[in-house]
């Protein structure tokens, strides 16, 4: 099998994951493309260049410099304002003498994080920059959460630092998704972590505390974040990613995503592997935008609430002819044709204003 991996990615060492990427892979839990490139460790990045159609998202210069400087803001003075910030949105009082630990550096990290979480102790405590462990297609994947508060209201919680604001009580949604996504990862590292020392894993709780920038200032402002529902979406990709002989078995034989090979015979390997374009991808995939232009005139292209109301028509020529009565449904089309019909009439009556 890590032969067969080695040969999809071009023989080259795998790309490690981290939070980001982990989290990614929730977004779009049925393609089946991404799933075997990252299984193998493929460098998506580089592949997209390689086909012409390279990533455009990413962090700024600016937005890491702001974020770093609003996080070490945060944590001055051993993090007394995080503390006062995390106790509060927990409702508990902000608790005295609440312990702070460094787990930075690069000696034994791991086996230094694993010592000072699974610890028994009664006493509040904060932990800065924990390094946990997940497993993601039977590779170690290292994690680095903002923060761990332990003890307090008698559970772990893991706190998340972002520098995007919250303007007049609401953020960015999109922004707040991600990073809900993004510390499931952390909690569910956390748990195993727990478990594996022989801990009650409920320990670490669904509750993520996350802290921003109010309004356009640096005051900073705490809510909760419920990620239970990332965690199922986490878990089920993680389940199907480590059964990487099931995903193999629907690979090609000869199938590469080497980014040295030929684009041309790239693109037409890539194209024998399913993939399940959404416009969410955009914002998470490397290879989004390839998948993009393979998808033009499919209505997957148009996003999954499109796609799932047209009950599986992939086709937009398909759903126009329906919808103009132009040829006759499939008998699994017969419902999304009738509605079609209907919405192609009330169009009409829109544009002509009357009935048509």
């Amino acid at each position: 099998m890590e032969d067969r991996l080695g040969e999809i990615r071009g023989g080259g060492p795998p790309k490690r994951h981290n939070a980001r990427t982990v989290a990614a892979l929730t977004g779009n839990p049925g393609c089946t493309r991404r799933a075997v490139l990252d299984s193998a460790g493929a460098d998506k990045p580089a592949l997209a260049e390689r086909l012409g159609f390279p990533a455009r998202f990413g962090r700024s210069r600016f937005a890491i410099t702001r974020g770093n400087a609003f996080e070490a803001q945060l944590k001055a003075d051993g993090g007394v304002e995080l503390l006062r910030l995390v106790a509060e949105r927990l409702g508990v009082p902000v608790p005295a003498g609440a312990t702070w630990t460094d787990l930075g550096g690069d000696d034994d990290r791991p086996e230094r994080s694993r010592a000072a979480l699974t610890a028994r102790g009664d006493g509040p405590a904060l932990f800065d920059h924990p390094l946990l462990g997940l497993d993601v297609a039977g590779r170690r994947v290292h994690l680095e959460p903002d923060l761990v508060a332990a003890r307090l209201a008698g559970r772990f919680h893991v706190v998340e630092i972002k520098s995007f604001p919250v303007i007049d009580g609401q953020a960015d949604p999109a922004k707040v998704a991600a990073a809900a996504i993004q510390s499931a990862v952390y909690v569910l590292a956390l748990r195993e972590l727990l478990a594996a020392e022989g801990r009650d894993p409920e320990l670490v709780s669904h509750e993520v505390v996350l802290i921003c920038p109010r309004d356009f200032g640096n005051r900073p402002v705490a809510s909760l974040l419920d990620v239970r529902k990332q965690l199922l979406v986490l878990r089920r990709q993680l389940a199907r990613m480590a059964r990487v002989d099931d995903l193999l078995a629907t690979v090609p034989a000869g199938f590469t995503a080497d980014p040295t090979a030929d684009p041309a015979a790239l693109a037409a390997a890539l194209r024998q592997v399913p993939a399940r374009y959404a416009p969410d991808c955009l914002a998470v995939c490397e290879l989004a935008h390839f998948c993009r232009h393979e998808a033009r005139g499919h209505t997957g292209a148009l996003g999954r609430p499109v796609r799932e109301a047209l009950g599986g028509i992939v086709e937009v020529a398909d759903v126009l002819a329906l919808a103009e009565g132009g040829r006759a449904p499939e008998p699994d089309q017969a419902e999304a044709a009738a509605l079609l019909r209907a919405a192609a009439r009330l169009r009409a009556d829109a544009l002509t204003g009357g009935p048509a």
